[in-house]
């Protein structure tokens, strides 16, 4: 790696895994993607051949080759944490998508050799954290400019899912995204979590729960209400109001074009994460690569991926006992500080 290009090597080319590369192809200035991998070899070679990179055999030998810089992991959830452990290990950057790992326990491997090494090489994919809606939001907090915050009201609803979902999702892979985020916004920490039991919706097209809705608290006393719907929502669409001590942020809409007919005004929202968030993954993907080139990343962590991953596990035990549950987390490592 020289001081001005990055080559990337990326791990699982899915849906997400193409719009990142394409992203950092002909959007981040500062990389090249020379490598990718994905267990359908027909797929990793379609991709290999269209951005002129090298289709690899395997994840661990794309890793391990002297022509990649820095890695993306954005492969299925079960394979995330031994290719985040590799790279790692070989004192590797890496880009991981959420969720970081599937257990407490992989996190905590990942912060002891990261620390280690001495510093930061993972940036989690918490993309809405590059968002400007919510990126102004935090920093109103942070002015003072609605006092002290007191609670966040979110939603997050989807229009449908991909075959194989499951309630258990909607927490790891849906509502991880409010996990994150409202920690952000109060840089604060969970002290307890609960899943209430709502009304199920007829238009969920599978066996899941749905909507769902969760309740934090935070160390501080502040609280949390995420409400959930994994299927059969109007739209595409997030909501987030902060109430504060003397006002409330809500989060603004998607520009959009606001029609005006027939005594009526209305204007469009969308249907995909992908273009509802477009902006931001670009400005987290630059923020990445600078980061690498300045040896100082400033996106999510590895420990925020791991306090993510505890949540959503305390959240999946209150829904199955009714009962509100306790986050319990290790001490930070001085590197996350």
């Amino acid at each position: 790696m020289d001081n001005h290009l990055i080559r990337v090597g990326v791990i699982g080319c899915g849906a997400i895994g193409k719009e990142h590369v394409e992203r950092l192809t002909n959007v981040v200035s500062q990389t090249k993607v020379v490598a990718v991998y994905d267990y359908v070899e027909k797929v990793a070679d379609e991709v290999a051949q269209k951005y002129d990179a090298k289709s690899f055999a395997s994840g661990e030998e794309l890793i391990a080759s002297n022509d990649v810089d820095a890695v993306v992991v954005c492969s299925t959830d079960e394979t995330h944490a031994g290719y985040v452990v590799e790279c790692l290990k070989q004192n590797k950057y890496v880009f991981c998508e959420k969720p970081l790992a599937l257990t407490a326990k992989e996190c905590e491997e990942m912060m002891a050799i990261e620390s280690e090494q001495g510093h930061r090489l993972l940036q989690m994919g918490f993309n809405r954290r590059f968002d400007k809606g919510y990126v102004e939001m935090k920093k109103a907090i942070e002015a003072g400019e609605v006092g002290e915050p007191l609670m966040i009201h979110s939603a997050h609803r989807n229009i449908a899912q991909a075959a194989g979902f499951q309630t258990d999702y909607a927490i790891t892979r849906v509502a991880i995204h409010e996990i994150d985020i409202s920690r952000w916004l109060l840089n604060d920490e969970y002290d307890e979590v609960q899943v209430l039991k709502v009304k199920q919706s007829k238009r969920t097209s599978g066996d899941w729960l749905n909507p769902q809705l969760m309740m934090f608290t935070t160390k501080s006393g502040q609280r949390i209400d995420v409400e959930v719907q994994t299927d059969g929502a109007y739209a595409y669409d997030i909501r987030c109001q902060v109430v504060g001590e003397d006002g409330t942020l809500d989060l603004p809409d998607p520009a959009a074009v606001t029609k005006r007919k027939n005594q009526q005004v209305s204007y469009g929202l969308g249907d995909h994460w992908a273009s509802r968030f477009a902006d931001s993954y670009d400005e987290e993907f630059i923020e990445w690569a600078t980061g690498i080139l300045n040896d100082q990343l400033v996106g999510a962590s590895t420990w925020d991926g791991y306090a993510s991953c505890v949540t959503s596990d305390a959240l999946i035990q209150s829904r199955k006992t009714g009962q509100p549950e306790k986050v319990t987390m290790i001490e930070q490592a001085e590197i996350y500080k």
